[in-house]
């Protein structure tokens, strides 16, 4: 629960900082206040609404961000990252790949991609995973690690990830850890994500 409130924290004034950068700062500032005001009325006293609210944000961040993600760099690093988080436990059963690849292909800002290259992204990253982990995830890690050239798509592989792992309500210890080490590979500092 508090970590939920401490992302929460971290997420507004990554908000602020992103609603006052540069050109084209008035879309995102217009994304941001609507974030803020989700945030107005949910003093965290139910946890699963802050969850859903944060999601909610970050989601709106992707969005206020989106004609800057067509890059396969993006692509490929953010299935890499929904492999990690959906494999995060060592397993994955075929209910929650099917589940996971549904998020992938109706995420608005990865709709900026043909399903089927999501998919087939997916899958070769959680196949790889399955036969074997550790191989497996240092080849994930590697193919985000080539986002992060692009600060904005560094956070947004991020972002994506967090999206599809805080999807069904729990934000689980080993996904948690998929994403911090995520961050290591993006150079991006976990706890602005508060993980």
């Amino acid at each position: 629960m508090a970590m939920w409130d401490k992302i929460k924290d971290q997420a507004k004034t990554f908000q602020q900082s992103q609603g006052t950068r540069g050109a084209g700062g008035h879309g995102q500032q217009g994304h941001g206040q609507h974030g803020q005001q989700g945030f107005a009325g949910g003093s965290g006293s139910s946890s699963g609404g802050s969850k859903a609210q944060l999601i909610g944000l970050f989601k709106s961040q992707l969005a206020s961000v989106k004609t800057e993600l067509k890059s396969g760099a993006y692509r490929d690093a953010s299935m890499a990252m929904c492999a990690l988080v959906a494999a995060a436990d060592g397993q994955v059963e075929p209910a929650e790949r099917q589940r996971v690849e549904e998020l992938i292909v109706t995420n608005e800002v990865l709709q900026n991609f043909p399903a089927d290259q999501l998919r087939q992204r997916f899958n070769q990253h959680v196949d790889k995973l399955l036969a074997n982990f550790e191989l497996g995830r240092s080849e994930a890690l590697q193919v985000i690690a080539k986002a992060a050239k692009k600060p904005a798509e560094a956070r947004a592989v991020i972002q994506t990830g967090m999206v599809i792992a805080g999807a069904d309500g729990v934000f689980e210890p080993a996904e948690q850890y998929a994403i911090r080490e995520a961050c290591t590979a993006l150079g991006v500092p976990p706890s602005e994500f508060g993980v």
